[in-house]
């Protein structure tokens, strides 16, 4: 079973005085796999303009079955690592086949998915020596893309709103490390942060959470990550390790046998994003 380090709203509904606790068995056969005989919501492409990189950039969007623009939506935006683009969760992790499934179980609430390219410099792909200096830099300049350029957009085009209470972060490998980075160096954008296999680009602990009892107060999830197998772990542990230092409330899951890839991911984001916009995803 899964290990995870529970958060203190989870200790007072479970009624727990440890740090730890067996949680949910991994996400069910199938729980990735096409149903035809569902709703499907639908994914589009995006161009918005950024003043930050000096181009226009590309980013796909997932809306849910029965979306209607005379709703307004909490909004996900979900990162890719450091050799993928906007479209590596789509090719790879499926978000919009694992959302759609579980709408269809009525255990998600209906939310927008944004898909960006975190790699924030005029060339953007995700070609030739994707460690060099300037394409390494380009993720932590995504910050600035992001806050000035794709969320103003997303908030013009799409009806969502716009509190930070129903803004989520969150990613994988390197878009690990910028959800924390950024969600955690933003909480007055993003209540809801989510950091799956996190990266060497993250933060040192004490930089992300350099004032515990303000961070403590205005997180609704903090979820982090890692399979025991994957040697980038110790960026997770320490982070968590931190967290329960200073009393934060955080989930920290450790998956047996699990290593980099998107067998974690995947399952990360099943679980991680059922608790998203909701009352069970809140510290008290």
């Amino acid at each position: 079973m899964k290990q995870i380090v529970l958060s203190a709203f989870f200790l007072v509904l479970l009624g727990l005085t440890a740090f730890s606790q067996d949680v949910e068995s991994p996400a069910p056969q199938g729980f990735d796999l096409l149903r035809e005989d569902i709703e499907h919501g639908k994914i589009d492409t995006i161009v918005y303009a950024s003043e930050t990189v000096g181009t226009n950039r590309k980013a796909l969007v997932y809306t849910p079955p029965g979306f209607s623009k005379n709703k307004h939506y909490p909004v996900l935006y979900l990162l890719h690592g450091i050799g993928g683009d906007e479209k590596e969760w789509f090719n790879h992790g499926v978000p919009h086949i694992i959302f759609d499934n579980l709408y269809a179980e009525g255990k998600l609430k209906p939310m927008i998915v944004v898909l960006p390219n975190g790699r924030a410099m005029k060339d953007d792909r995700a070609t030739g020596n994707i460690m060099a200096p300037d394409k390494v830099q380009a993720f932590a300049t995504f910050e600035q893309d992001l806050l000035n350029d794709l969320i103003p957009f997303v908030e013009k085009t799409y009806p969502v709103k716009k509190d930070r209470e129903h803004r989520a972060i969150a990613g994988l490998s390197m878009g690990g490390g910028q959800s924390l980075n950024f969600g955690l160096g933003n909480l007055d954008k993003f209540a809801w942060v989510g950091g799956f296999s996190s990266a060497p680009n993250t933060k040192a602990p004490e930089e992300l959470v350099p004032d515990p009892a303000k961070t403590k107060e205005q997180l609704k999830l903090l979820w982090m990550s890692c399979g025991d197998q994957d040697n980038l772990i110790r960026f997770s542990k320490r982070t968590s390790d931190y967290l329960v230092a200073n009393q934060v409330p955080h989930i920290y899951q450790v998956i047996p046998d699990g290593h980099h890839d998107f067998k974690v991911w995947k399952d990360n984001l099943y679980h991680f994003a059922q608790l998203l916009f909701t009352p069970a995803g809140m510290p008290e």
